[in-house]
């Protein structure tokens, strides 16, 4: 006879209503064994009182049959495998739910403004911009395609509504740039800032003016816009001007805004020799607290060679060396020479020059040939002028015209005077020693590049900018505006998924700030396998977003119309970038 050590008694009651049945399971413990009794059984009332009738001894069926009655019991259905279900629709998620979650984790909604459904939109907005730049009409028809637009965008939003958020969203820029600049600027802070356009589509916005096209648009109409940043590239602002507004203007308003609406006071302003000029530096003087990082023109660093401040032999043994200069009161000058520079700006000197050479030689055989020959000074000089001006050569040729005539020659010494400066660039700064030293003024100047790799972002990678199709001002600041936001999170999306991209994890220290910068081991190995240490395949933005879109949300139909949202099982890919993000899946992209 067993003796039994312990008794355990589990039961599923299903309803406390009488003649309700239900799977008692008792389990009885005998050493290091346990035995379990699955019974059918019946409750009833009885004088008042609740009974149990035994009426099956379910032991001996498998435990998953035994699952089934027990849950059928408790009222649940179920269906055969592979049958008696559809999946009703399947939308792609992993995309906008990885933007949604970085947005979640940078607070971005609480940063655009209280909850509302403009709001919403405007989010929706920034989130599509990042994953499928587009138009708005585009977009608004490409997010009923994904949980995006079922998640935060209301059914059937018109591009009215869209409309709507964006000048809701304009409204809020001062608010929101205020708290970007709270967040990553403080007292003594250094802010990048640098000028970029776009050309417009149309012909009525106000902003559009015809102007020094970036895109090499020249015959466009174009807006200009000053991206300001933090000294990492952190998109903190943006301003639109119209397309005609010279860089020393914008810098201008750029000055004006951080002191004005980020309320900061000392910061060191970082801007390239077109945007920073000698007069804006004696604004920035009168203004006080004051600091900047520029470079210094072509003109300017040939007089100080002229002058003899400026001397070849100063790099003999190193590529950069301070030096100071009457005209520059209260400054230090950083002066550099990179030979790689130096090849690069001889080989282009080279190549415009033969370019030049070659156009000069057909005009010149215009002039002679026998049939139809090209005549008049006025018309010789009209073609010459489109080859000089095209190529900017100019300064370097000896050119006489005549009535039946053209020679040209090289100015050769001019040329060489040139080519002795080629690779030295001059760095001016007002940054005290104690600040900054040489090195580090160098690479503050080079931080530049993170605005233009922003606004390569914003352009062309990315977030397709351009071309603009808006026609009213608020409409074409408020696009820019979206386009910010969105570089704001795309920022922080590479930041965080640099392990899976080509992106540099960590870039190497710079032992010669003057030299052209290096990737890290790390990333070169990335580069040429293509896969990461733990063997996934590396990928860019795009296509990890492309990937991430494969994790879709799918709406489940059962019998009796019972509907639920299930997400597929990710791969160990999807999962790793939200984990690298820091947030979790998420199953539905509700306001945050």
């Amino acid at each position: 006879m067993l003796d039994f050590a312990t008794v355990v008694c589990d039961n599923w009651v299903v309803t406390r209503a009488a003649d309700a049945m239900h799977v008692a399971t008792t389990r009885r413990q005998h050493k290091d064994k346990v035995y379990e009794t699955h019974l059918l059984r019946r409750s009833y009332r009885e004088d008042g009182k609740v009974k149990n009738e035994t009426l099956a001894n379910l032991s001996y069926l498998p435990p998953e049959t035994i699952r089934l009655i027990r849950e059928s019991l408790a009222g649940k259905a179920h269906v055969v495998a592979g049958e008696d279900f559809d999946i009703e629709r399947a939308l792609p998620h992993g995309h906008v739910g990885a933007l949604w979650a970085m947005a979640s984790k940078l607070d971005l909604a609480k940063l655009l403004g209280p909850s509302c459904r403009e709001r919403d939109l405007a989010l929706s907005l920034i989130i599509a911009r990042a994953v499928k730049p587009a138009s708005k009409l585009a977009t608004t028809r490409w997010w009923v395609d994904t949980t995006l637009g079922v998640d935060l965008a209301p059914e059937n939003t018109s591009t009215d509504d869209v409309y709507e958020a964006m000048d809701w969203l304009l409204a809020h820029q001062d608010a929101i740039q205020r708290s970007l600049a709270a967040r990553h600027l403080s007292a003594g802070s250094m802010v990048l800032y640098d000028l970029s356009s776009s050309w417009m589509e149309g012909t009525h916005c106000p902003l559009a003016a015809r102007g020094y096209s970036r895109d090499h648009k020249s015959g466009k109409a174009q807006i200009e816009y000053g991206l300001m940043t933090d000294h990492e590239g952190r998109p903190i602002s943006v301003e639109v001007f119209a397309g005609n507004t010279a860089d020393p203007s914008a810098f201008v308003s750029a000055v004006e805004a951080v002191r004005t609406r980020f309320a900061l006071r000392e910061v060191v302003m970082v801007g390239d020799r077109g945007m920073i000029t000698s007069a804006r530096i004696e604004a920035l003087r009168a203004l006080g607290g004051f600091s900047w990082i520029t470079c210094l023109r072509a003109p300017a660093i040939r007089t100080l060679a002229e002058q003899g401040a400026l001397q070849l032999s100063l790099f003999d043994e190193t590529n950069l060396a301070e030096i100071s200069h009457p005209d520059y009161p209260g400054e230090r000058l950083v002066a550099c020479r990179n030979p790689a520079l130096a090849v690069e700006r001889t080989r282009k000197r080279q190549e415009l020059l033969e370019a030049t050479e070659g156009e000069l030689e057909k005009i010149s055989a215009a002039v002679s040939r026998d049939k139809r020959p090209l005549k008049g000074k006025d018309k010789i000089a009209l073609r010459v002028g489109r080859v000089v001006n095209h190529y900017k050569m100019a300064k370097h040729f000896e050119i006489v015209i005549g009535e039946n005539s053209l020679t040209f020659s090289r100015r050769q010494a001019e040329i060489d005077a040139e080519a002795s400066l080629d690779g030295i660039y001059v760095i001016r700064t007002s940054v005290s020693t104690e600040g900054l030293d040489a090195p580090g003024v160098v690479t503050a100047y080079k931080g530049l590049s993170f605005v233009e790799r922003d606004f390569r972002s914003m352009k062309a990678i990315d977030l397709d900018l351009r071309p603009i199709y808006h026609f009213t001002e608020d409409r074409v600041r408020s696009h820019v505006f979206v386009c910010m936001l969105a570089a704001y999170l795309v920022w922080h999306l590479r930041k965080a998924w640099a392990p899976l991209c080509f992106i540099d994890e960590e870039l190497p220290r710079r032992e010669d700030p003057v030299a052209p910068a290096t990737r890290s081991a790390a990333a070169k190995a990335k580069d040429a396998a293509k896969v990461t240490p733990d063997g996934e395949t590396v990928h860019d933005l795009s296509s990890l977003l492309n990937h991430l879109a494969t994790l879709t949300r799918n709406t489940v139909v059962f019998p009796g119309g019972v509907r639920i949202d299930k997400l597929a099982l990710p791969t160990p890919l999807q999962r790793r970038a939200f984990e690298l993000i820091g947030e979790p899946i998420p199953n539905k992209l509700g306001p945050l």
